[in-house]
């Protein structure tokens, strides 16, 4: 949990908003990914951009701004609730993400 909670800090203190919400993606993509809920390079996501940008700290139209800058940079798509991972390489290193913190695959006890 302290992992977690470290990365959250960095996020909101030190990435760039497109770095946040990259990050973002990225963690909930791993984490979806475990439970079998992110399939063929994407995931639902029923959340408004205004919910998402209370998450993130930002302004809906900041974060419906980053949203247009990722699709144009070709790294995902992202509709009707739908996010796809057109370049999983370049979106993490755009957050920076190692998804070694979420400790997602531990040995068997």
């Amino acid at each position: 949990d302290a992992a977690i909670h470290r990365q959250w800090i960095a996020s909101m203190g030190r990435r760039t908003a497109l770095a946040h919400l990259s990050h973002l993606v990225c963690e909930l993509y791993k984490r979806l990914e475990v439970v079998h809920l992110a399939a063929k390079g994407g995931f639902d996501l029923p959340l408004s951009q205004a919910v998402l940008a209370d998450v993130l700290g930002l302004s809906t139209v900041h974060v419906n701004r980053l949203i247009a800058e990722l699709r144009q940079m070709g790294v995902l798509t992202w509709a009707q609730g739908r996010i796809g991972i057109l370049d999983w390489d370049r979106l993490a290193a755009l957050a920076e993400f190692d998804p070694a913190y979420l400790r997602l695959h531990r040995e068997p006890v």
